[in-house]
């Protein structure tokens, strides 16, 4: 198999190097593909594959228009399906053929999820192919579902996402996955590195960041970053909302599983509502300074869930970002339940502002006497969860390289990350300090009956950040 790849590699070469057509080529190329991609790697993201003229990735696999698009979901809660089902929504050829989560139970809730949708492919072919011996469960049962699939799903709790990028990575697999993407600075500093490798293979890497595929906030930004409210010189960021699901404590249930089930409650699993929720808008922040903060200070606690059912985390966060311009963009998040709710953006310019881009219905750039300087409705953008899948899938099956989200996914997670640091500490903490910080949050053993780094005392309560005394960075 190994030299019958080479042979045809060394025939395509020689119908791209003789006179005749690129499309002749092209055909030969493409009708071989599949045979020489598969011989063990042969010169797989190497210069004489660079100078082909098809886009291929690294990981040598490119797509005709006509290619089925395997797909591995990994973790298969709410969101994964959902992403799941938003891959299947798009108008290529895709097909989820592996399932993978800690949870058989979460599994097969994704499973027949997807089989309910009934999609079927243009053959008539059904898009959901998973037999019995595709779907795998436990901590490494991501291992084997990417090994089936050309692209990859990450969708479990972010403490687990930089080392399934990086297997994603390694396997030379495609990847769309959920913000955030660590929960402390070793692990972003791992998505980093890994980010860089994904580029050298040109693996296209979309993250969950959705307002960066949708067209309000895209052309909003683009106008701002052009000049049109002048310099931005201040702004304010929000998610304040009433929080999300808690599960209760069950008999007999190990410390592991009760983190894991209640994952949001649990740093080394979410890093906090600050990193896991609110980096979307501290996001949208970075996007149109289009620069990252050097410094921050905050306050921040429990005030209102503040039981043992609400892990180590705290209810509320308010963080002042400061860039290297000088400007500060203050940042405010929590969770309290029948109070004033917000999620969106403002910033203030030299010229006007821009309020609400989160907001569905007529958006504007203002000028400081009331006058709109441009206005846009935003009704008709589109879903934003499937346009990031539609443009991924569309790179994939075009043979194209587009995508490299994970470094300012990463730099934005690193911010909310530092926000948390200085809530924490009730210290201003600097970018570079942060950066560097070696406290690592995840366990050292993986096991169901393995502990985690934080655990509860005898009345069942976890120990809370307290600030002035709690060493955060």
């Amino acid at each position: 198999m190994l030299e019958t790849g080479k042979s045809k590699i060394h025939d395509a070469i020689a119908l791209v190097m003789s006179n005749i057509s690129t499309k002749k080529a092209m055909t030969h190329i493409n009708q071989d593909r599949r045979d020489f991609i598969r011989a063990s790697g042969v010169l797989t993201g190497g210069a004489i594959l660079s100078t082909l003229p098809f886009a291929a990735s690294a990981g040598g696999f490119y797509h005709s228009v006509n290619d089925t698009i395997k797909v591995a979901l990994i973790g298969c809660g709410g969101r994964g399906t959902g992403a799941a089902q938003q891959a299947l929504s798009t108008k290529q050829n895709v097909k989820i053929v592996a399932l993978a989560d800690a949870y058989r139970d979460r599994l097969d809730g994704a499973y027949k999820s997807l089989m309910e949708r009934g999609a079927k492919a243009a053959d008539g072919s059904p898009k959901v192919d998973i037999p019995e011996d595709h779907k795998f469960v436990g901590f490494d049962a991501y291992k084997q579902a990417m090994a089936l699939a050309d692209v990859v799903i990450l969708a479990t709790p972010p403490g687990f996402r930089p080392g399934h990028f990086e297997e994603a990575v390694r396997q030379g697999k495609h990847v769309f996955m959920e913000k955030p993407v660590a929960t402390d600075a070793p692990g972003i500093r791992r998505v980093l590195a890994t980010a860089e490798e994904a580029k050298k293979k040109k693996l296209n890497v979309v993250t969950g960041l959705q307002r960066r595929y949708q067209a309000s906030y895209r052309e909003m930004v683009k106008r701002i970053q052009d000049g049109a409210i002048g310099d931005i010189v201040g702004g304010q960021v929000y998610w304040v909302s009433g929080g999300v699901w808690q599960k209760p404590r069950l008999a007999n249930q190990t410390e592991m599983d009760y983190q894991m089930r209640n994952w949001y409650y649990f740093n080394w699993l979410c890093g906090d509502h600050i990193n896991e929720q609110h980096v979307h808008n501290i996001d949208v922040a970075n996007w149109v300074k289009d620069a990252y903060p050097v410094s921050c200070q905050g306050t921040g606690g429990r005030q209102v869930r503040n039981g043992k059912d609400y892990g180590e985390i705290f209810d509320h966060h308010i963080v002042d970002y400061v860039y290297a311009d000088g400007t500060t963009i203050n940042s405010q998040c929590r969770h309290y339940e029948g109070t004033y709710s917000r999620v969106d953006e403002m910033f203030l310019g030299t010229k006007g502002k821009v309020e609400g881009i989160e907001k569905r219905g007529t958006n504007a750039l203002m000028a400081y006497n009331g006058q709109p300087i441009y206005t846009r409705d935003s009704k008709a953008d589109g879903n934003p969860y499937q346009i990031e899948h539609d443009e991924l899938f569309e790179a994939i099956a075009k043979g194209e390289y587009k995508f490299a989200d994970a470094e300012r996914t990463a730099k934005s997670t690193m911010t909310a990350l530092m926000g948390r640091m200085a809530t924490y500490s009730g210290k201003q903490v600097k970018w570079d300090d942060a950066m560097n910080s070696q406290i690592d949050l995840f366990p050292e053993k993986l096991a169901w009956d393995a502990m985690p780094k934080s655990l509860p005392n005898k009345d069942g309560l976890y120990e809370i950040a307290v600030p002035g005394k709690t060493i955060a960075v």
